[in-house]
C-alpha cells in the first residue's frame, strides 16, 4: 500500500489508479470493513488523525479531483466521508524527498513522458509539493520507510 504524501499531479495514470484503489482499501480498514492490512504503516498518519474517516475521505476526494481533471471517471459515491476541508497532517520534508525518489524510479520504467515532465517540475522546486493536507516540516523520512528499506 502506498498513500503518497506527494501531490497527486505528480502521479502518472498507473500511479493515480493505484492510489485510488489503495485509498479505498485504506478507507475500508479505517471504517472497520476489513481486517486486511489494518496495521499497515501507511495508515498510521490517518489513524492518528482526530477524524480518520474524514481524513481518508479528503485524501480520496483530492485523488478524484485530479483524476477528473485528466478525464477519468472515478465514482465519488465510493468515498464514505468526502470531507471538503480537514485539519492538516504533518509530514517531513525527508518523507517527501524519499517518496519523490521512489516515484521517479517507478515512473522511469513505466512512463518516461510523465517522468520527464515531473523531473522538469522538480528542477524548479527545492522540495516537491505535498498532498493538499500534508504540511511539510523538517525531518527525515518516516521511520516506517526506513524499516521498509531494510526488508
Amino acid at each position: 500500500m502506498r498513500l503518497w504524501s506527494l501531490h497527486p499531479s505528480y502521479l502518472d495514470s498507473t500511479g493515480l489508479n493505484a492510489v485510488w484503489r489503495e485509498g479505498l482499501l485504506a478507507q475500508a480498514v479505517l471504517l472497520g470493513r476489513t481486517t486486511a492490512r489494518r496495521n499497515h504503516s501507511q495508515l498510521h498518519r490517518f489513524q492518528n488523525h482526530e477524524k480518520p474517516a474524514s481524513a481518508i475521505g479528503f485524501y480520496l476526494l483530492k485523488i478524484l479531483e485530479e483524476a477528473s481533471s485528466r478525464g477519468y471517471h472515478y465514482k465519488r459515491v465510493k468515498i464514505a466521508f468526502p470531507a471538503e476541508n480537514i485539519k492538516h497532517i504533518e509530514g517531513t520534508r525527508g518523507q517527501l524527498c524519499y517518496e519523490w525518489d521512489t516515484l521517479m524510479m517507478r515512473q522511469k520504467t513505466r512512463n518516461s513522458r510523465k517522468s520527464e515532465e515531473v523531473v522538469t517540475l522538480k528542477q524548479r522546486e527545492i522540495v516537491p509539493t505535498p498532498y493538499p493536507f500534508f504540511v511539510g516540516i523538517e525531518g527525515e523520512a518516516e521511520p516506517w520507510e526506513k524499516l521498509h528499506q531494510k526488508i
